[in-house]
């Protein structure tokens, strides 16, 4: 490949847009001032290429579809065929739906086919993969696939372009769900077809590293998730109800709009960011900020060891998922929107074992019981205070954290690993696509 050193370290680049679907005109302009490619071709491309690349409209090239809905009542935790939801998908199944579900709506409804790209359309919105083949289901509507029905257009090469995006210039504010109209008006620019399969043979090498990456990953996460689960629900251990040592503090209502990572000098956790963590403690100099105009008169400052739980999700798998704070001693934060502030008013916990403790299966067991409603489902302060934990003495507590910290350690280095082979990915797409 041309301007290709393989015996180099790539060096990173900042990040730049590649979406010019989304690039307004100001920005076109100001883009043409500076070094680029002549013509409609890429900064890194393969020898004996010279085309020019074509631009083209997604919508013209591929069908947007998706799965039939599945309710909650449908589901369940660990057996049958994967149904994969926005917080799941590439990773861990949390859900999972009947054979015979699964057989019914594959043959009467719309179903991806081997080498599809699927993506998120909610929460962590762009996400993509290319489906396996394997049996597993989606989340209707927050997770679609494009039918393509072009010659010209191959899956693999679409997949890199739509991985590329920069979702969040669609819109003028900050972008919740990409709409089935984002996906068809999409524009981008096309080579011929030996090209793209050229370009993703070259990009699969890095994704063979990534999944292999990932596959590390999941492991660890099941081998955590497994120990608090196996160590945690201990009957011979004293069993305690919280509300005989937990007491439950107030939490504001500030939307996403109200809060800023620099602007601001109180920390705020939203119920959103306790489902997306993937640790049991959340260090507080992470949390966005409350802009000054919003923040309230009055509010309870969290301590070390203090736990928040969201109290609403339309999960039942995520409803009552608990976090545990830590670093607030220089840092003033407060519990937000959906959440109940918890705090161990006697003592009988060290650091970081609510945060284990409140995650394990038999406690979310219990609050799953309680939780209510229908498409959203919601738990109290009261609800939470009928359950139980098992506490073991002190001494027990720190080797249980001491044991499952060093994990979730590792797992924070695989993850940070995982980090830098994408931005050595992104520096390629940024290179090899226009």
């Amino acid at each position: 490949m041309a301007n290709n050193n393989d015996n180099k370290v790539l060096n990173v680049p900042p990040k730049r847009v590649q979406n010019d679907a989304c690039i307004s005109s100001a920005e076109q302009k100001e883009q043409g001032t500076k070094a680029q490619p002549k013509g409609n071709v890429p900064a890194l491309r393969f020898p004996g290429f010279t085309d020019n690349w074509e631009r083209v409209r997604l919508g013209n090239m591929c069908e947007v579809q998706m799965c039939k809905r599945i309710m909650a009542s449908q589901t369940n935790p660990s057996v049958g065929v994967p149904f994969y939801k926005i917080g799941t998908i590439g990773g861990v199944p949390d859900a999972y739906i009947s054979y015979e579900l699964f057989e019914e709506y594959k043959n009467k409804y719309n179903y991806p086919h081997k080498g599809e790209v699927l993506i998120t359309c909610a929460g962590t919105v762009g996400k993509c993969l290319l489906y396996d083949g394997e049996d597993s289901y989606y989340q209707d509507s927050n997770i679609v696939w494009l039918r393509n029905n072009s010659t010209k257009l191959d899956n693999g090469f679409l997949f890199n372009i739509l991985s590329n995006i920069n979702w969040s210039r669609l819109n003028s504010t900050t972008i919740v769900r990409i709409y089935n109209d984002d996906l068809r008006n999409l524009q981008f620019h096309l080579p011929s077809l030996e090209e793209q399969k050229k370009i993703v043979k070259s990009l699969n090498a890095i994704d063979e590293r990534i999944a292999t990456q990932n596959k590390i990953i999941e492991k660890l996460q099941s081998l955590i998730k497994g120990l608090v689960d196996s160590l945690l629900e201990n009957p011979s251990w004293e069993k305690v109800y919280l509300r005989s040592f937990m007491q439950f503090y107030s939490t504001n209502s500030l939307s996403w709009e109200q809060l800023s990572y620099s602007n601001g000098n109180v920390r705020n956790l939203h119920y959103g960011l306790i489902h997306g963590f993937q640790t049991s403690m959340i260090d507080s100099t992470l949390l966005p900020r409350i802009l000054p105009n919003y923040q309230p008169k009055q509010y309870t400052v969290c301590q070390d060891g203090d736990v928040a739980f969201a109290d609403a999700s339309e999960d039942t798998n995520e409803i009552g998922k608990a976090i545990e704070f830590s670093n607030t001693i220089d840092v003033k934060t407060v519990c937000g929107l959906h959440t109940i502030h918890g705090r161990d008013i006697k003592q009988n916990t060290i650091l970081g074992f609510k945060g284990f403790a409140f995650n394990s299966r038999y406690f979310h067991d219990q609050v799953r019981r309680l939780a209510q409603g229908t498409k959203v489902y919601s738990i109290t302060a009261k609800n939470l205070s009928s359950c139980y934990v098992y506490i073991p003495d002190m001494i027990k507590q720190e080797n249980v954290v001491r044991l499952l910290n060093a994990y979730e350690e590792n797992l924070s280095l695989n993850r940070t690993l995982l980090n830098k082979y994408e931005i050595q990915k992104q520096y390629l797409l940024q290179q090899m696509l226009i």
